[in-house]
């Protein structure tokens, strides 16, 4: 069977513009909003996809889930002062939210926690999150490497995204960066 030339041309078109209306929901810009949550410092959602917090008291965690979260990624170190992760842990569980506590050193950053982030942010059943450390610096730190590793945005779009939701922190910015500069999104992980 012969094929014109043109015709293959208007199904590779045709294919293509289908492919390309195809959306892709967690690369999409949206707009960040500030909310009042009490028992939440720097509460800044994006979307209906993730929101960024600081110090988040166990007696907020209801009121996460009934704004539609279905996961809690806490990046605080058990041993920082004010930090309640046993507690916060209790309270997602009652809640009927997935609960995952990534410690991460935002004085001394590392790839492991990162890596656990990335691998959590992208598992089924796991968007919308809210993600939270003391200040708001490290967890959207993370949604900063992100989106540049996972969503393949650039550093410029990825960073004025990450300080509406409260990046502020220059030498986290550089880890970021650096982070993915030189790691590549494992295939499962490509948003499509």
């Amino acid at each position: 069977m012969k094929f014109s030339s043109r015709l293959v041309a208007i199904v590779f078109a045709a294919a293509v513009g289908i492919i390309a209306a195809t959306p892709a929901a967690p690369a999409r810009a949206q707009q960040v909003t500030a909310d009042n949550v009490q028992g939440v410092t720097h509460f800044r959602r994006l979307g209906t996809t993730i929101a960024c917090g600081g110090a988040t008291t166990p007696a907020a965690v209801a009121q996460i889930k009934k704004m539609g979260f279905v996961a809690d990624i806490n990046f605080r170190r058990p041993s920082e002062p004010g930090a309640n992760v046993e507690g916060e842990r209790a309270a997602a569980k009652a809640a009927g939210l997935r609960y995952y506590n990534i410690p991460f050193d935002g004085e001394h950053p590392s790839d492991a926690p990162v890596d656990k982030f990335l691998s959590v942010i992208t598992a089924r059943g796991n968007q919308p999150a809210y993600l939270h450390c003391s200040g708001g610096n490290r967890a959207s730190t993370m949604w900063f490497i992100k989106r540049m590793v996972v969503d393949h945005w650039s550093e410029d779009r990825a960073w004025k995204e990450a300080t509406e939701l409260g990046m502020k922190n220059l030498a986290l910015k550089k880890f970021g960066a650096e982070y993915a500069r030189t790691h590549k999104a494992p295939k499962h992980l490509l948003v499509m």
